[in-house]
């Protein structure tokens, strides 16, 4: 019989001598004229050559290469539970705990050689290796809980109310990734207390404590067959001096009173592989507030960069060696990085939220967290890593992640990765891992490697509150006002709120004040600036993970620092929300806001874990999402990326999203109870809708403009009734419909009011109904509403609801506008409603000019428009076609009603107001202006004034 294998040849020669010498053991181990298995697959040579424990497997057990050969699995994957399928039969004729363990572990080897053997033949990827490994690990636990449940039942019977011992697995399998020679890190827990219902009843602490440890022993305990798997239960409450197994209460309270961050670092992979799946995830479910926290937690960074420190000194202590898994660029720091973002992220953003780390990269591509080509090197490196760290275990089953030194394993794992020698697979890895650690620094590198002497001395000056020093630091570095600024500084160091900081927010704290003051030192005006960033700062002192987000990221304090130099109107936002910070991170979306269709799918992801009847969390995440997205608008203004008319589209176009979004909340929840409002005439629902004025009707909302919005709804002939368990009539359904719609938006909680909202436009007033019938509405625009009414109603559009209510609103809108008028009674009404106004709310300061109010002013050209509009829409009827001045002043001078050069100016005046109105707003300053400032073009639009409404027929002028 031949010692050598033909195809062996093709090996390179120290491995052909290995499978030579392997093969040789192999026939000789065989009985006596047995011949090797027919069949022999071709890679053979190849795998024995590079896995010493494939091949030692097949010749201590030569039954196992027989098995492997005939059960098929080493041709193709294993199918949807197959591998528990095999491991259940595998175990099935087990009588006693010595053969269970001997089967076991004899099951475990099995599966093994075989996921081996197509790794190494290339038959199988990376995502089979570690999907079957975890499998298996999986498959085998619940076995071996299942068999030391039994070997319990006959003394102590089983625990109350069908508890079984939950069995998290974190780690590797955690996150069903397991590499090939891992141990296992669990944690046993169970759902509560209670006894067991046996001969000899023990409470279930005991009880789930035998089970552990009987679970831990059938794992591993090393027999004449070897072990399962270690077992790592340091991971544990209180670790090794804790107890083996808890109850869910008492892990509850361990984790929020004694949690540290390498727990919710460990936690991100929990997941439950054995036992009471059940009680399991709902202990999970309990511990995610835990994991993660639900603002952005920038803390991380420092934590992660301490345990990273930590785990390169432990494995400096170890024998020399690149360790693949802890030295600069291995597979840890790729774990660092996604898991880093998912401490910090995944809270507020639950898409984060999963147990795989190739996974969660792809998630912080998408989410634009991780630049495509940074993901795409991270997740071949990872591969590569993972690659090489099983092949290396392969080759002897041991738990390994240092290459080695001596030359035939150096070349088995070169050959195993598909390099022809060392040095070549040396080079590749090298590149790889330099790559990984280029991206780990990038992201964790300290923030403070640029200090300077300067700062230091302005650090120790703060910290003693010295008034002196910190003047003296702070004119050396530029201040045009270093008296003020040092003010300010000692202030805030003397503060309740920094002298009760805990100890690591003062740390962050100390960290952060001298970067401040550095970076706005930069600025046109660094005392002014430094105390509007102070503002903030002492808002948000108390919450220590937003001092770490500028401390970590210099990006975001340079962007704090330039938007608190240009308007003191955001830095208020920013210290109202500290939430708002996250937004500085990118500067890309920070100053480029999104579109319409852009806000909805932003508002969508935003939403998108909210149910609608937790309406807490929804009024929150709607406030979140209106001041983050207003921020950007506002940071586009005052940088000046954002021409006038799109900062009026952009604010439009957040409130409309909002009441939409609002609008189908309050609908779904009041409909769950009471059912959808019916017209039984009709056969079909009643339609809802919401209808802009004002500012919002116009699409010229500004910073914190209120919303003037009417409510409609659908009406018909005989029975209107809602169809569900508790009907109502439908005009009931729909005034409780508006009452819900108010109160998500103008309730105030922590995050403040989504917006004011103006009912006066309505039909009646504020003495009138709060939603009102189609029919109603347009009987009343026909008979009741006055011209100023009337005058509104240009500015009026349909913004949410019910296409159908849209359309019949639109209708009632053309009848009323192109109604004839009398060119007189119109100028007159007209008139004297701007009068009164002007007397009501005008500035009565000679020295200044309301903007919006005095004359000459925005109103003034409003009320030109809007009288042109009811005056010339019956022969005109494209006026109706829009809402706001700057088209409907357009519109004027092509049908000729108005000239170009009067339009012109009128146009010119509104922008020019409209522009300065948003400017002031960004300064906290109010909108009036020295009276010299627009004196042309408010004389301008006064002349207009005079010309088209400033007299009647007596004489009689206007003011």
């Amino acid at each position: 019989m031949s010692t050598t294998h033909p195809l062996a040849d093709a090996l390179p020669p120290s491995l052909r001598d290995a499978f030579g010498r392997q093969w040789a053991r192999y026939l000789e181990r065989l009985p006596q004229a047995a011949n090797p298995p027919a069949g022999l697959p071709e890679s053979l040579p190849r795998v024995w050559a590079l896995s010493d424990f494939v091949a030692d497997s097949c010749i201590q057990s030569p039954g196992l290469l027989d098995r492997l050969l005939t059960s098929g699995g080493l041709e193709r994957r294993y199918a949807a539970n197959e591998m528990r399928e095999r491991v259940r039969d595998a175990l099935a004729g087990a009588t006693d705990e010595a053969d269970f363990m001997a089967g076991i572990r004899r099951c475990r080897r099995l599966e093994m050689t075989r996921i081996a053997w197509r790794d190494l033949s290339g038959l199988a990827d990376l995502d089979e290796n570690l999907d079957d490994l975890s499998m298996l690990a999986d498959a085998l636990l619940e076995a071996a809980l299942q068999f030391a449940e039994a070997s319990l039942e006959p003394r102590f019977g089983r625990p109350g109310d069908g508890q079984r011992l939950i069995v998290f697995a974190l780690g590797k399998l955690g996150g069903g990734e397991l590499n090939f020679s891992s141990d296992v890190d669990l944690i046993f827990a169970y759902a509560g207390p209670g006894t067991t219902d046996g001969r000899q009843p023990i409470d279930h602490q005991d009880y789930f404590t035998r089970l552990a440890r009987l679970l831990i022993r059938y794992f591993a305990e090393i027999t004449a067959d070897g072990q399962v798997w270690r077992v790592d239960m340091r991971l544990r409450p209180f670790g090794d001096d804790g107890p083996l197994v808890a109850h869910a209460a008492s892990m509850e309270h361990y984790y929020a009173a004694h949690g540290r961050e390498w727990e919710r670092y460990a936690w991100i992979k929990a997941r439950v592989v054995a036992g009471d799946h059940a009680a399991g995830a709902r202990l999970l479910a309990t511990l995610r507030p835990f994991v993660y926290r639900r603002y952005l937690d920038y803390g991380v960074f420092e934590s992660l960069r301490e345990m990273k420190a930590m785990i390169n000194r432990e494995s400096e202590k170890r024998s020399g060696g690149l360790d693949l898994k802890r030295s600069p660029g291995g597979i840890r720091e790729v774990e660092f990085i996604g898991q880093a973002y998912q401490l910090i992220r995944a809270g507020r953003d639950t898409f984060l939220q999963h147990r795989s780390l190739r996974e969660v990269l792809a998630r912080l591509k998408q989410r634009g967290l991780l630049p495509a080509w940074a993901e795409r090197e991270l997740q071949l490196a990872y591969s590569f890593l993972r690659h090489a760290e099983n092949r290396l275990q392969m080759q002897a089953d041991q738990q390994t992640h240092r290459l080695p030194d001596e030359a035939l394993a150096r070349l088995r794992l070169a050959v195993a990765m598909g390099y022809r020698d060392w040095e070549a697979f040396r080079t590749a890895l090298d590149g790889q891992m330099r790559r990984v650690h280029e991206h780990f620094e990038r992201i964790f590198s300290t923030p403070q490697t640029g200090r300077t002497e300067g700062m230091d001395g302005l650090l120790r000056a703060w910290r003693d509150a010295d008034g002196d020093a910190l003047r003296e630091r702070l004119a050396e570095s530029g201040y045009d006002e270093p008296e003020a600024a040092a003010t300010e500084l000692a202030a805030l160091a003397k503060s309740p709120t920094t002298r009760t900081l805990t100890e690591t927010a003062r740390q962050r704290l100390d960290q952060l004040i001298p970067l401040l003051a550095q970076a706005a030192a930069g600025q046109e005006a660094p005392a002014q600036t430094l105390t509007r960033a102070l503002g903030v700062v002492q808002a948000m002192a108390g919450r220590s993970v937003y001092l770490s987000l500028l401390v970590e990221s210099p990006l975001a304090l340079s962007q704090l620092v330039r938007l608190c130099a240009a308007s003191p109107w955001i830095a208020q936002q920013l210290a109202k929300m500290p939430l708002l910070l996250d937004e500085l991170l990118d500067p890309r979306s920070l100053y480029a806001p999104p579109d319409r269709e852009g806000l909805a799918r932003e508002l969508e992801v935003a939403l998108a874990e909210v149910a609608d009847d937790d309406v807490e969390l929804l009024m929150d995440r709607l406030r979140q999402f209106k001041a983050a997205q207003v921020l950007k608008v506002a940071a586009a203004d005052v940088t000046g990326t954002l021409p006038l008319m799109r900062v009026s589209d952009q604010l439009t176009w957040i409130a409309e999203a909002i009441l939409d979004r609002v609008l189908a909340a309050a609908r779904r929840q009041l409909s769950a109870r009471h059912g959808p409002p019916w017209l039984a005439a009709e056969g079909r629902e009643a339609g809802f809708g919401i209808v802009a004025y004002g500012k919002l009707g116009g699409i010229e909302l500004g910073y914190g403009s209120d919303l003037d919005v009417v409510f409609l709804y659908e009406s018909g002939s005989g029975e209107q009734l809602t169809r569900g368990a508790k009907p109502i009539d439908n005009p009931v359904y729909f005034a409780r419909l508006a009452q819900r719609v108010i109160h998500l938006l103008t309730t105030l909680t922590s995050a403040g009011a989504l917006y004011e909202i103006d009912m006066r436009l309505r039909p009646d007033g504020a003495a009138g109904l709060l939603v009102s019938s189609l029919d109603a509405f347009a009987v009343y625009q026909r008979g009741q509403a006055w011209v100023w009414e009337h005058q509104a109603l240009v500015r009026a559009r349909f913004i949410a609801g019910a296409p159908a209510v849209g359309e019949r609103f639109a209708e009632v809108r053309g009848e009323i506008l192109c109604r004839p008028r009398e060119r007189g009674d119109l100028r007159r009404e007209v008139r004297e409603m701007r009068e009164r106004m002007w007397q009501a709310l005008g500035s009565r300061d000679a020295a200044l000019f309301d903007l919006k109010k005095d004359p000459g002013g925005i109103a003034d050209i409003e009320f030109l428009v809007q009288y042109n509009v009811l005056l010339h829409a019956p022969a005109h009827p494209v006026l109706i076609r829009y809402t706001d001045n700057i088209r409907l002043l357009a519109v004027l001078a092509e049908a000729g009603i108005m000239d170009s050069a009067t339009t012109a100016l009128l146009t010119d005046a509104y922008k020019a107001y409209r522009d300065r109105t948003h400017a002031l707003t960004l300064q906290a300053q109010a909108a009036v202006v020295a009276v010299g400032e627009f004196a042309d073009l408010r004389a301008g639009v006064k002349r207009i004034w005079a010309a088209l409404l400033g007299k009647d027929e007596d004489g009689a002028s206007s003011a």
